[in-house]
């Protein structure tokens, strides 16, 4: 069992590209409270229940090129969120390593593993056909869901799996999988009074 303080596990990374300006902060260890502008409304309405629901501070002020196509804005946010997390991260000694979650959102149903591995991987099934060219909210597509999955997962080397079991609405479907995930999510990253060190046989995740 471990005694020592463990240091603050934050991160802020800004990044500019011809696509977007992003400048993102997270606190692993928050309370769930968000200051989301994406620019894509549904988008801040799921990252801000992603926050809520893994008790994680995070900010994210965003601008980009929507005019043409949400998916540049949406994925990079994605792409940065991972990065911030990995490195909020730092050697994840301690952590529980592994969270689990079922979600319901009224008829839809979501399971959602994660495993702080240090091996990006995603498995990502069960949306019903069609789902992702459902335009939820005007702006945001269906099919960004899996996009944003993959960026986290690969720029926090994330291992992931989110298994839609059920749904018929799409809002519902989408909101309950990132629900999912933020629960998930917040097991593993949660520190184990148990755990001493790094939690894997290698010495290092």
């Amino acid at each position: 069992m471990t005694n020592v303080t463990p240091s603050p596990r934050r991160a802020h990374i800004q990044r500019e590209t011809s696509e977007s300006s992003i400048d993102l902060s997270i606190d692993l260890d928050g309370t769930g409270v968000s200051d989301i502008h994406t620019s894509v409304p549904f988008y801040d309405h799921l990252l801000t229940a992603f926050a809520k629901h893994s008790l994680t501070d995070l900010t994210v002020h965003a601008k980009g090129d929507i005019e043409i196509d949400v998916h540049h804005t949406v994925e990079d946010i994605g792409i940065v969120l991972g990065q911030a997390i990995k490195q909020a991260l730092g050697d994840k000694s301690g952590i529980s390593r592994y969270g689990d979650a079922l979600v319901p959102l009224d008829e839809a149903l979501v399971q959602a593993v994660v495993d702080i591995s240090g091996r990006p991987y995603l498995v990502h099934t069960g949306e019903p056909a069609g789902f992702e060219f459902h335009l939820i909210g005007g702006h945001f597509t269906g099919s960004m869901v899996r996009h944003v999955f993959e960026a986290i997962a690969f720029n926090a080397a994330l291992t992931v799996h989110v298994t839609v079991v059920g749904g018929r609405d799409p809002h519902h479907i989408a909101e309950a999988e990132f629900k999912a995930f933020a629960r998930a999510f917040r097991q593993a990253k949660a520190y184990d009074a148990l755990v001493s060190g790094i939690p894997s046989t290698k010495g290092a995740l």
